[in-house]
């Protein structure tokens, strides 16, 4: 499929006013904190309703790690204010902790400090908890409690007839959709490392990061006693110090097509890893992990950007992709912003909205495992340096700077940017370009470098510096409370939540190794 005239030819059909109103939801995780500044050695608190089944409170890797997860609004000031109400419950409920406003955890001492969470005893519950288990078995606990946002983006429903109609493609409307999902995520993957440049803010790290693999210290200077950092890093997060296996490094994924995404993933869940099958998957009846694969599941694959589906029940993310194609992508690389109380402001939502919607219509050629690599190269790069002056990167095999090239990314969402403004009473999208513009030119505006000013300003390691912002935002949620009818909507999911999981807990009939054979073998 041809993408290059996607935008002229909307403006020439006066349909260009499709783009407006995308669903825009965000997932935000956050380690609870106790009072003493470390992380909460804490159950799950039960009066936030059940992990399992609570569709906006649950955790992700550890029992300390809460992920928060909005409903998709068109309207991005509907979606933070619900992120918002949830921040505001969650602190109305919570006793002596706090959420870590930082992405890169602090007040962790080593990989046992880390409790994985767990789902209860049904045979969902138990796959989520040994699913976490293999992780920790194989790459740690500690890079697990690394925060993010996830931003979820779908392109409004309307606009794909009218594409579909106006390239005259001979593809069914659904398979038309996911590849064209698919021409956005190669160009997001091109261009993803303006993301890292802008709104990364994770420069420094905590050294206590490093308890459980001190042999990565060396990579870095000391900005103090207990921080270390790269004096130019904007998302360290981002980097291969985060999530990040050595296996995966060499996994050939393919992103020029919904089939053969799933294909090449699937490949990788039924492929056995020498080192795993070294850890062994039920030792002494005691499971330590779902399989000995290079992928236990679709998600231990980490990317910047994933093509989505929704789940029915006990489905396999792959299986739900081939049955319905993509229903929206899920925007990996956000850090936390640390200046904020829930982590992310409109004006960098929708930046990203008309990022990916740019991406959607541009040319968007297919990627070899070489272009792969530089894209990787690239975020690496500006993941550790972003910030360094006359930093290059890699674009079309030509080495560009930096600058250049981010300048080049927001003229072409220009256009986009007046669509998403037309007819409306303000200049919400062209303003947040003109922002983004700034910080091209003075990068000591971006976030990571505010961050490390402050830092040095009040004389502060990292730990403290995001402890005391950390608390500083749960002082303003303490003094507020949720009004009645939220916090009665609140009461009522999470114990509907409970109920929900001892239904499921009740109605299991399988062992749970005939369960795991079951989902495995869905075809």
């Amino acid at each position: 499929m041809n993408s290059s005239n996607r935008l002229q030819i909307l403006i020439e059909h006066k349909q260009q006013s499709l783009l407006k109103n995308g669903l825009k939801g965000i997932e935000k995780e956050s380690l609870r904190i106790s009072d003493l500044g470390f992380i909460a050695q804490t159950e799950h608190p039960k009066q936030l309703g059940a992990a399992l089944t609570h569709p906006h409170i649950t955790t992700d890797y550890s029992e300390a790690l809460l992920e928060f997860i909005t409903p998709p609004y068109a309207h991005i000031d509907q979606t933070l204010d619900f992120m918002h109400n949830i921040h505001q419950y969650v602190y109305d409920q919570l006793d002596d902790e706090h959420l870590l406003a930082t992405s890169m955890p602090c007040g962790i001492n080593g990989d046992l400090s880390i409790p994985i969470a767990k789902y209860g005893k049904s045979n969902i519950g138990k796959m989520k908890h040994i699913y976490r288990k293999g992780l920790w078995h194989r790459y740690g606990r500690t890079m697990q409690a690394i925060a993010g946002i996830h931003f979820n983006y779908s392109v409004p429903e309307a606009l794909w007839p009218v594409l579909h109609q106006l390239e005259n493609s001979q593809d069914s409307l659904d398979d038309y959709k996911s590849s064209a999902y698919f021409d956005l995520i190669r160009n997001f993957q091109r261009q993803g490392w303006l993301i890292l440049y802008l709104f990364g803010a994770s420069p420094a790290i905590c050294k206590n990061f490093f308890k459980s693999r001190p042999e990565l210290m060396a990579q870095f200077k000391e900005f103090d006693n207990g921080t270390l950092y790269h004096p130019y890093a904007t998302s360290l997060r981002m980097s291969d110090i985060g999530y990040k296996s050595n296996n995966q490094a060499d996994l050939n994924i393919d992103y020029n097509s919904l089939n053969g995404y799933v294909d090449s993933l699937s490949l990788a869940i039924n492929t056995p890893y020498p080192d795993y099958e070294t850890i062994g998957v039920k030792v002494d009846d005691d499971y330590q992990q779902l399989n000995a694969n290079i992928l236990q599941i679709e998600n231990e694959y980490y990317s910047t950007v994933r093509p989505k589906q929704i789940i029915q029940p006990c489905e396999k993310p792959t299986l739900a992709l081939k049955r319905r194609g993509v229903r929206y992508v899920e925007i990996r690389s956000l850090d936390l912003d640390i200046f904020n109380p829930i982590g992310i402001d409109a004006n960098r939502a929708r930046f990203i909205e008309a990022l990916l919607l740019s991406c959607l219509v541009q040319e968007s050629p297919p990627i070899d495992a070489d272009d792969f690599s530089t894209h990787n190269s690239n975020q690496l790069k500006v993941a550790h340096s972003g910030r360094k002056p006359g930093l290059t990167l890699i674009k079309n095999q030509q080495a560009i700077s930096l600058k250049d090239w981010a300048n080049e990314i927001l003229d072409s969402m220009q256009p986009i940017c007046d669509i998403l403004d037309a007819n409306e009473t303000d200049n919400h999208y062209n303003q947040v370009l003109q922002e983004q513009r700034k910080l091209i030119e003075k990068p000591d505006l971006t976030p990571s470098a505010r961050i490390l000013a402050e830092m040095r300003t009040s004389n502060q390691p990292f730990a403290c510096f995001a402890d005391n912002i950390s608390r500083t935002h749960a002082e303003n949620f303490t003094v507020q409370t949720l009004n009645s009818s939220e916090t009665k909507k609140f009461n009522q999911m999470a114990a509907d939540s409970h109920a929900q999981q001892t239904e499921i807990e009740n109605n299991d009939t399988l062992e749970f190794d005939d369960f795991l054979h079951k989902y495995f073998s869905q075809q």
